[in-house]
């Protein structure tokens, strides 16, 4: 069985909506306005590229990432990868043809039974709908979030308002950095 990863740039009240200056949100850019750049704590970003085996994205994280990811050099292990997209809208039509093999997931049925397949773990970055979705749906093994010192109110948010029972994690690394941001690396308990 594979592991789903959820990796999140994520505000200290949950916010994770266009954290790298992505049109359209009020605060988009918070990742790097006002906040040092201290390297390590980036390291994680690295670590993830060099142990993931395939990337999942929802359709609206995949149409930001398509057009630009693939030419990016901090992002170049993901290129040959193996990507999934949520989707009940997108075609192979829409798909980018720079970027490596890319298959689209109509549900979360089919996302549970990628799982079940042979391989590495599974990534997935952005795609606030999906996150909360498979949260809900007890598909999530482990979160990398990069906890950032701001409140942003209004905005997408990683996890769901779904009333559902507790779920516990296990906080498996954890690192702080001078410039605020904590690394936070939960297992989920299932």
């Amino acid at each position: 069985m594979r592991t789903l990863i959820t990796s999140a740039f994520i505000s200290l009240d949950g916010v994770i909506e266009a954290p790298g200056g992505e049109p359209g949100y009020r605060n988009s850019g918070w990742t790097f306005q006002d906040i040092e750049f201290v390297p390590e704590a980036y390291e994680i970003k690295g670590t993830e590229q060099e142990e993931s085996a395939a990337v999942l994205l929802g359709r609206v994280s995949y149409e930001a990432f398509s057009p630009v990811w693939p030419g990016m050099k901090e992002f170049a292990i993901y290129k040959d990868l193996p990507k999934y997209v949520v989707s009940t809208t997108l075609t192979d039509a829409d798909l980018v043809t720079d970027w490596g093999p890319t298959t689209i997931l109509r549900s979360l049925d089919e996302v549970a039974a990628l799982k079940q397949t042979e391989g590495g773990p599974i990534i997935v970055h952005g795609s606030a709908t999906l996150n909360q979705a498979l949260s809900d749906a007890g598909l999530i093994d482990r979160y990398h979030l990069l906890v950032y010192p701001v409140l942003l109110g209004a905005g997408k948010r990683l996890f769901s308002s779904t009333d559902k029972d507790k779920q516990k994690l296990k906080l498996v690394e954890s690192a702080a950095y001078s410039n605020g941001i904590q690394k936070n690396v939960f297992d989920v308990v299932h």
